[in-house]
């Protein structure tokens, strides 16, 4: 074993993009949050569940983003795609709070995106 490491130069992202998002463990979880009426948790606890929801909304904005990239302008999409994508900038620059609200802050936060992400990915709509 050596003590070298390789630095991978990515700007734009590809590697990233070519890894599929593991999303059914994240829609359970935010389904699980979602419900949640009055759990009794203690703050690291909520701590956790929201860097796990912030770190994966990441990586969903970040292929909303890339889609929303690669539609034409004429595309309505791309905008609506661009507001989901300001608002989620702006929260997850919030920072966390051991608390219940700001996990399912975090959960609606990646359900939005993953919204976005579904419309993104679907045929464009025909033109009238």
């Amino acid at each position: 074993m050596s003590d070298t490491h390789t630095v991978l130069y990515d700007p734009r992202g590809l590697i990233e993009a070519e890894l599929p998002l593991d999303r059914a463990p994240y829609e359970a979880l935010v389904t699980a949050v979602l419900v949640w009426k009055d759990p009794d948790l203690a703050p690291r606890d909520y701590e956790q569940i929201a860097l796990q929801l912030t770190g994966h909304a990441r990586a969903v904005a970040a292929d909303v983003r890339r889609l929303a990239a690669a539609l034409p302008r004429s595309d309505g999409r791309g905008a609506f795609a661009e507001v989901v994508l300001r608002e989620a900038d702006g929260r997850l620059s919030a920072p966390l709070k051991g608390t219940a609200r700001c996990v399912q802050n975090r959960a609606r936060l990646v359900q939005a995106l993953y919204t976005r992400l579904d419309r993104l990915t679907e045929p464009a709509p025909a033109a009238p």
